[in-house]
């Protein structure tokens, strides 16, 4: 299992169709911009949204439900939710860079915002604007990943690898060129939302990792798989005191019955209305496709899942699909030779989600502390991640059979009191036989391997520190990989 060589923050491009999830997504994304390099942002196509070419072109599948052939598809004409979302970004800047000077400059992510390819659903014809974004970032000079995350279809990613191959393919360059490319290319997808990958990406570009993190825990269909414990995270009145009413971002977020829509007369989306039955819903044209929920609760933010794996440094579950974290944990399949997708995904595979339900509690308490900062003008008024370090460092070896022990520094910047927990992720580990911790509470534990562990296993425990904030409680996380050595 080799991990991805990764700089000290992830360097991610983002494209996205203008569906109310993806909106969502992206105002978590941009709470979450201190801990990542932003290097795009791109308005992108899929089979359910696309502009039109602005030339009256018709466009048909014969296998999709459309009443007629379509100029466009639930694109509203000037199209700006990403805009919309920085904008809100740039009124809350200056309480952000109180609490974190690393908050990018809304210039900083203006400045990434392009159009890719969106005439049609998986339309690589052309190169766009998006398009030689992603092109020239997989061809520089710095180090990778860069990770692509895919909240729409592939169709601009796919049109930037096609434009590489037209400019290196055939030369001396081109088995150079595709190697490190397909090195240094990470691609995250919710499914193929375009045929562009499977005709184009997996056939011409085999080397490319890919992760598809299609879950159910994050989108539309959330009820199913969070536990029931966690359902008041989605409730209407936890939206209202944590989310839709902390300020311009907060107000942006989409919830049930808002008197919002992304696209006006888009009849696929009802959500902003509320008091109506399924049926009358439908009865006043719109088809319904999940069960109406009350005015005020959690709709979906579908698309989050793609990044939700680079937002936790100490967890280091970008280093590699099979780690897992707050976006779940992935195991390889044999679509390629370097595929993998969430290993207990619902998202058409029956899965039970534990390895993405377990930390949504952990994701939504950051999320809304994020919001309380974007709405705090000083340090003081709101809470803030306990700091956390491993004594003895996060990669260490230890012969089967052996010990060690691990030591966390913790503290608190607002003082708070901070308990330390200590957990083996089995699931993330080789090791076939169980690892046994002396302690799981206290700043100390140690941690004994099996005796029949062989060489090169690996075991992952995780130190997880919670402050005692009352209403805003934070955690920081480390994670250690111990690899078995010989005796």
């Amino acid at each position: 299992m080799t991990p991805t060589t990764t700089a000290a923050r992830p360097r991610t491009i983002i494209t996205a169709d203008p569906e109310l999830d993806d909106l969502n997504s992206m105002i978590r994304l941009l709470l979450y911009s201190n801990e990542l390099e932003i290097e795009g942002l791109i308005y992108a196509s899929s089979r359910f949204h696309w502009r039109g070419d602005g030339a009256g072109t018709t466009f048909f599948l014969p296998d999709r439900e459309y009443d007629e052939p379509q100029t466009s598809w639930r694109w509203a004409p000037g199209e700006r939710f990403i805009d919309d979302a920085v904008d809100a970004y740039a009124q809350v800047h200056p309480n952000l860079v109180v609490h974190d000077p690393r908050y990018p400059s809304p210039e900083r992510l203006r400045s990434v915002i392009r159009e890719g390819n969106v005439a049609f659903e998986g339309d690589m014809s052309e190169e766009s604007p998006g398009s030689r974004l992603i092109a020239d970032a997989l061809l520089d000079d710095r180090p990778g990943p860069v990770f692509l995350q895919l909240w729409a279809g592939p169709s601009t990613v796919a049109r930037a690898l096609l434009s590489i191959e037209e400019r290196f393919g055939g030369s001396d360059d081109w088995e150079r060129v595709r190697a490190e490319v397909s090195a240094k290319a990470v691609i995250t997808k919710f499914a193929s939302q375009d045929a562009s990958y499977d005709e184009y990406i997996a056939q011409g570009w085999p080397g490319i990792r890919v992760v598809e993190v299609a879950t159910l825990a994050w989108g539309y269909m959330a009820r199913r798989t969070v536990p029931a414990a966690d359902h008041r995270l989605l409730s209407a009145d936890w939206m209202r005191e944590n989310v839709t009413s902390a300020g311009p971002l907060g107000a942006l977020y989409r919830v049930w019955g808002d008197g919002r829509q992304m696209v006006p007369g888009d009849v696929t989306d009802y959500f902003h209305l509320s008091g109506h039955t399924a049926q009358e819903l439908r009865d006043l044209g719109y088809q319904v496709w999940m069960d109406p929920q009350p005015a005020g609760e959690w709709i979906s933010e579908g698309d989050t899942t793609n990044m939700l794996n680079l937002l936790v440094p100490g967890l280091r579950s970008h280093e590699h699909p099979a780690f897992g974290g707050w976006g779940g944990l992935a195991v390889r399949t044999d679509d390629g030779a370097d595929t993998w997708a969430i290993a207990d995904s619902g998202f058409g595979r029956g899965g039970d989600e534990a390895s993405v339900t377990r930390w949504f509690a952990d994701a939504q308490a950051d999320f809304a502390a994020r919001l309380r900062w974007s709405v705090a003008a000083r340090y003081e008024e709101a809470n803030h991640h306990p700091r956390l370090r491993i004594e003895q460092g996060t990669d260490l070896g230890v012969p089967a059979g052996g010990d060690v022990s691990l030591t966390a520094v913790a503290d608190d910047p607002d003082g708070d009191a901070v308990r330390v927990r200590w957990w083996v992720y089995r699931e993330a580990g080789t090791c076939e036989a169980d690892a046994v911790l002396d302690a799981a509470e206290g700043s100390a534990t140690a941690v004994r391997v099996p005796v029949d562990a062989r060489p090169g296993d690996t075991i992952h425990v995780i130190a997880e520190a919670s402050d005692d904030a009352g209403e805003h409680p934070l955690k920081a996380y480390q994670r250690v990989i111990l690899t078995v050595t010989a005796p």
